[in-house]
């Protein structure tokens, strides 16, 4: 396995109102390590204001370890949970500096979900690129200008700061930490273990547009389940303004209300979702994929993927299978 591997220190951020399968996800996927060999892992601590108990957002009470004040470093891995309790968080001077001072000595700063308000508002995410839960996105780049928030991603690596989309992306973004850490071997046996697909890579999408909730406009309904339906047909604009028969122009206005994207774009997001669904989950070549969700080639699919993913197809579907 790995020899002369020392073991990593992490430590958890918790604060009341915090999500518990924020923190599950991130201490139960590194812990996994250990059974491999108790030599290799984690010593994992959760830290917390003054070292109280914290209610999480389930109302489920948790213990910590250690007061966060009285920590010192150094650190393997810094992580803050993310939670309802993030904005009161965020606002609080004491915790928000002791995130700041320790993230000064920690070799890596990850936050999950909307722990990146945390983050942000010890400056920790000035200049650079994050994520958080998509749901509170738009509020994250309001408050925080400096940060330039992609609500698209489960997880983004910007230097040695992480930030996670929250809930189960934790696990992939913990994964990806094993894999750096130990190896792709030992990656592979926990995400075995823990009965998932390998980790996801951090630029697939949160939220598909199939998952989506579905346009008020009735218009703009009918165009998106016409283009759901038929995904190797004709969905140039031209030909979805003569179904929903209005003019190309007010039909692009219509989509900007409503899913604030052109049809074009809209097509396109439809298109890749479904080659991504069909690659993790069929055998199919990936030019039979390609023809089924309306690219002109398995190269005209390549680059559409790359474009959007930064990643080929043939290396998600090796990364996101669920065939094998």
């Amino acid at each position: 396995m790995v020899e002369g591997m020392e073991r990593h220190r992490v430590l958890v951020v918790g604060y009341d109102d915090a999500e518990l399968l924020d923190i599950a996800c991130v201490t139960t996927t590194l812990d996994a390590v250990r059974v491999i060999d108790p030599g290799l892992g984690y010593d994992l601590t959760l830290a917390t204001p003054g070292g109280r108990a914290i209610t999480c957002s389930s109302g489920l009470v948790l213990n910590a370890q250690a007061a966060l004040e009285r920590v010192r470093g150094p650190i393997g891995t810094l992580v803050v949970s993310g939670g309802l309790g993030h904005q009161d968080a965020s606002r609080d001077e004491r915790l928000v500096g002791h995130v700041r001072r320790l993230a000064r000595e920690s070799e890596r700063v990850a936050s999950l979900c909307t722990g990146a308000s945390v983050l942000a508002a010890a400056g920790l995410l000035d200049g650079r690129r994050a994520t958080t839960h998509w749901h509170f996105a738009q509020r994250l780049a309001e408050e925080y200008e400096k940060v330039t928030v992609d609500p698209r991603p489960i997880w983004v690596q910007d230097g040695n700061v992480y930030t996670a989309a929250g809930v189960t992306s934790a696990l992939d973004l913990s994964l990806s930490f094993i894999e750096a850490d130990f190896g792709g071997d030992v990656a592979r046996w926990v995400s075995r273990a823990m009965v998932t697909y390998l980790h996801r890579p951090g630029n697939q999408a949160q939220m598909s547009v199939f998952t989506a909730a579905p346009a008020a406009d009735h218009l703009v309904r009918k165009v998106t389940d016409h283009v759901a339906e038929r995904l190797d047909g004709d969905l140039s604009t031209v030909a979805l303004a003569r179904l929903a028969r209005v003019s190309p122009r007010h039909l692009t206005r219509l989509f900007r209300a409503e899913l604030r994207q052109t049809p074009g774009r809209y097509v396109r997001s439809a298109r890749l979702a479904a080659a991504a669904q069909l690659l993790s989950a069929s055998d199919l070549p990936v030019s039979r994929v390609a023809a089924r969700c309306g690219f002109a080639s398995a190269e005209a699919l390549r680059q559409a993927f790359a474009r959007e993913y930064g990643i080929a197809p043939s290396q998600y579907r090796s990364v996101s299978s669920t065939t094998a």
